[in-house]
C-alpha cells in the first residue's frame, strides 16, 4: 500500500484542490485498475496510510500516500509514544529500512499465537516467506482490530499496541513489495486467493503514489501529530457523505493519501494547508467559512469540492480535479475499494505510519 503524506514531493503536474500540490507518499501498489472509470466503486461487502522533499505530503508519503511540501515522504501509523504529541523530526532521525537476510522464517508451534513483530523486524526477501509473513500479519491484524472495536474504544485515544505493531509490519511488507515489482509478482501467486487481490490493490496504489514522489537528499523537518481518534474521523466522514453524497470511503482514502488521516501538518511547497491539503483560493470558494486546519471543516469542504467536480456520479473526474494525476486518482480508488470490502481495512490504514522517501532509503517519522 501507499505511505502517505509527510514529506512527499508532488510532481509539477500534481494539484491539490485549487493548486499544484501532492499527496503524501503511497504505501503500496498493485497490478489492476479500479473497477470502472466512472461512478461508484462497487461494494463487495462490509464487516462489522513534516517538510521533506515530497510531492505527496499524505501519499503515504504515503506509500501507503500527499498533498504538500517540496520533499518526499510517506506516512506511517502513529504509535502509542506519539499520542498527545506534536513532533517535528529531522528526516534523517531514524535509520533507513533494510532488507532481511535470507534466513528461514521461524515456525510457530500449532495452537500458539505468533508473537507481535517488533517495529524494525527484518522484512523477508524470499517470495514464499513474504507471502507467509503477509498472510500471518494480516490475519493477526484483523483479529486485533476486531478486539479493539469490540472491547476497546476507537472513539477515544489511539490504537492499542497489537494494532500499532501489526499495522506497521503489514505496511513495511507492502512498502517492500512496492519497491520490488518482480518479487511482488512472485509473492502474489503464493498468497491465499482471498488476500492476493487486496495485496495487488495495495501494492498498485502504493506504486502509483511512489511514482509521484521525489526523494529528498538533505536535512528536512516535518510537522507531525497524532490523528483524531478513528471513530471520531469516521463520524466526520459519514457526516460529509450525508451532506454532499460523496461516499465516506472515498473521503477516507483521500485523507489517508493526503496526510495519513491528519498526521502530517506541514503545508505543501505550493501553499496547500490542513488535513485535506487545500490551496487558500479553493478554500475560499468551498470552505464554507470554516477553518482550513479543522478536520471536520476540511472534510466537509473536500466533500463539497468533490461533489462540485462530479462526485458521486464520476469519481474519476472529481478526484482528478482534486489532484491532476491519474496515478493519484487510481490509488485513491483502490484504497477506497479496500475500505468498502472490509471496514477493518479502514482501521488498518488508520494505523499505518508516516514514512519519508530519501535518497538513502525510506525513513519513518511516526510510530513506535
Amino acid at each position: 500500500m501507499n505511505d502517505q503524506q509527510v514529506g512527499i514531493v508532488r510532481p509539477e503536474h500534481g494539484h491539490r484542490p485549487g493548486g499544484q500540490t501532492m499527496p503524501a507518499e503511497p504505501d503500496a501498489s498493485g497490478d489492476r485498475p479500479p473497477d470502472g472509470r466512472t461512478g461508484r466503486i462497487p461494494r463487495t461487502g462490509r464487516l462489522r496510510g513534516r517538510p521533506l522533499v515530497a510531492s505527496l505530503v499524505g501519499l503515504t508519503v504515503a506509500i501507503s500516500g500527499c498533498a504538500a511540501t517540496s520533499s518526499a515522504t510517506s506516512p506511517s501509523a502513529a504509535s502509542p509514544a506519539a499520542v498527545g504529541q506534536t513532533a517535528t523530526r529531522p528526516a534523517a532521525e531514524q535509520p533507513a529500512e533494510q532488507p532481511a537476510p535470507q534466513t528461514p522464517a521461524p515456525q510457530t508451534p500449532a495452537g500458539q499465537v505468533p508473537a507481535l513483530p517488533t517495529p524494525d523486524a527484518a522484512i523477508p526477501t524470499d517470495p514464499s516467506q513474504l507471502a507467509r509473513s503477509l498472510t500471518t500479519t494480516t490475519a493477526q491484524l484483523r483479529r486485533a482490530v476486531d478486539d479493539w472495536v469490540r472491547d476497546g474504544d476507537p472513539g477515544k485515544g489511539q490504537p492499542p499496541e497489537p494494532v500499532v505493531l501489526l499495522a506497521l509490519h503489514q505496511q513495511r511488507v507492502y512498502r517492500y513489495l512496492v519497491r520490488n515489482p518482480k518479487v511482488a509478482s512472485r509473492t502474489y501467486t503464493r498468497l491465499p486467493k482471498a488476500l492476493a487481490g487486496p495485496a495487488k490493490d495495495n501494492v498498485t496504489a502504493g506504486r502509483n503514489l511512489r511514482s509521484l514522489v521525489r526523494p529528498i537528499s538533505g536535512a528536512a523537518k516535518f510537522r507531525v501529530q497524532p490523528p483524531e481518534p478513528a471513530d471520531v474521523l469516521l463520524g466526520h466522514f459519514r457526516r460529509a457523505e450525508r451532506k454532499f453524497g460523496v461516499e465516506w470511503e472515498v473521503l477516507a482514502a483521500v485523507m489517508f493519501v493526503e496526510t495519513k488521516f491528519g498526521r502530517v501538518r506541514s503545508p505543501s511547497h505550493t501553499g496547500a494547508k490542513g488535513p485535506m491539503q487545500f490551496m487558500p483560493g479553493t478554500w475560499a470558494a468551498y470552505g464554507m467559512g470554516g477553518d482550513i486546519q479543522d478536520t471536520r471543516d476540511a472534510l466537509l469542504a473536500a466533500a463539497n469540492y468533490l461533489h462540485a467536480s462530479g462526485a458521486p456520479r464520476d469519481y474519476q473526474r472529481a478526484l482528478y480535479a482534486y489532484n491532476h494525476s491519474q496515478a493519484y486518482v487510481d490509488a485513491v480508488l483502490l484504497h477506497a475499494r479496500q475500505i468498502k470490502q472490509d471496514i477493518r481495512n479502514y482501521y488498518a490504514y488508520y494505523s499505518w505510519q508516516v514514512f519519508v522517501v530519501t535518497t538513502r532509503g525510506d525513513r519513518r517519522l511516526t510510530g513506535p
